[in-house]
């Protein structure tokens, strides 16, 4: 019986609490337009600056890369800067590996290339 009086006493301040603050609160604004922004979906702003990455970036700067978090999840523009970089370093240094696996060209006179 103790502790139902006690859940009741805490219930009833808890109500208290909550129309005592909402009494305090500023009339709302204008009102939004139907078609106007859904409030809290707001684009969120960015708390890191943005992300550079060098020409030739190496695994040290991936490692030290942060990205700025958006409404969910990491900013979509960071993300597809980042992996554009980073694409365009994996084609480079594929190429730059196949070029030495074909191996020097000998030419037809029997000359090797000095």
């Amino acid at each position: 019986m103790q502790y139902l009086l006690v859940f009741i006493g805490v219930v009833l301040v808890g109500i208290v609490v909550f129309l005592a603050v909402g009494r305090r609160r500023p009339e709302a604004g204008p009102a939004l337009p139907a078609s106007g922004p859904i409030l809290g979906l707001a684009e969120s702003v960015p708390s890191l600056p943005p992300v550079l990455l060098p020409e030739h970036p190496t695994a040290q700067d991936v490692a030290n890369m942060r990205l700025g978090v958006g409404l969910r999840g990491y900013r979509c523009d960071q993300v597809d800067e980042v992996l554009a970089v980073l694409a365009g370093e994996i084609d480079r240094l594929q190429e730059e590996l196949d070029a030495t696996r074909r191996g020097p060209v000998i030419s037809a006179t029997n000359q090797s290339p000095e």
